[in-house]
C-alpha cells in the first residue's frame, strides 16, 4: 500500500510544480518582438544622427527596450555617428560608446534621466546627462548618445525617443 501512495504523492507534486512554473511563465515580461525592435531602433538612430548633423555633432547613439517593471535585461542597439572616440577631448581621449552605455547603465540603476540621480554616481557612471529613459507599457525605453555637450546630447537622445515612444 505504501508504494501507491507514494507514486499518487510524487505525481501531485510533479503536477504542482508543473502549474506554478505555468504560472511564474505566464507573468514574466513579455520579449520585445525582434523584428519591431530592430525597425524601431534603426528609425531612432537615423532620427538621431539627423539631429546630431542639425546640431554639428558627432559621437555614439545608444537605443534600449528593457522590458517588466524592474530592469533585469534588455536589447540595444548603437550606431557611430561620425566617430567612436574623441582623442581631442581630453589627454587620454574618450571613448563615446563606453560613455553612452555608462548613461545608460546609470539609468537602468536609477529610472531616470542620466545626470539627475538623487545620489552621487557609482563606480561605472559619470553622471553625465545625455541620457532619457521612458516607462512605457511592458517596460522602458532607454536612449543615450555621447558625443557633444550635455545639452545637445540630451537633444539627440530626445529626438530617438519620440520615434521610439511612437512605435511602441
Amino acid at each position: 500500500m505504501k508504494t501507491p501512495k507514494l507514486v499518487l504523492g510524487i505525481l501531485f507534486a510533479a503536477t504542482i510544480a508543473v502549474s506554478t512554473s505555468h504560472a511564474i511563465a505566464a507573468n514574466a515580461p513579455k520579449p520585445v518582438n525582434a523584428k519591431k525592435f530592430d525597425t524601431l531602433a534603426t528609425a531612432a538612430l537615423e532620427t538621431m544622427k539627423q539631429k546630431a548633423a542639425e546640431l554639428n555633432i558627432q559621437g555614439v547613439a545608444v537605443v534600449s527596450f528593457a522590458p517588466g517593471d524592474t530592469i533585469e535585461g534588455w536589447t540595444s542597439k548603437m550606431a557611430v555617428v561620425g566617430h567612436m572616440t574623441d582623442t581631442k577631448a581630453s589627454e587620454k581621449g574618450n571613448n563615446l560608446l563606453g560613455i553612452a552605455y555608462a548613461k545608460s547603465a546609470e539609468m537602468a540603476s536609477t529610472l531616470q534621466n542620466s545626470g539627475t540621480a538623487k545620489r552621487p554616481p557609482m563606480t561605472g557612471e559619470f553622471g553625465w546627462q545625455g541620457g532619457v529613459i521612458l516607462q512605457i507599457k511592458g517596460g522602458y525605453i532607454i536612449v543615450a548618445f555621447s558625443g557633444g555637450k550635455s545639452e545637445d546630447d540630451v537633444q539627440v537622445s530626445k529626438a530617438g525617443l519620440e520615434i521610439m515612444k511612437k512605435g511602441f
